[in-house]
């Protein structure tokens, strides 16, 4: 009973990445992005061509 709720809960997490993933415009695009992607995760702490390990 576990193995099956394990395999079907893997499989259904996997499946809502792909219905997350597949509407996304950048997917259609080639190449590199025009503009660099935003990381609101680093709040300013990292400066313009500075590495934080400098």
């Amino acid at each position: 009973m576990i193995d099956y709720f394990s395999i079907a809960l893997t499989h259904g997490l996997i499946l809502f990445a792909l219905w997350r993933l597949m509407p996304r415009e950048e997917l259609d695009v080639e190449g590199a992005p025009a503009e660099k992607p935003l990381r609101p995760w680093l709040k300013g702490e990292e400066a313009e061509g500075e590495s934080p390990d400098a």
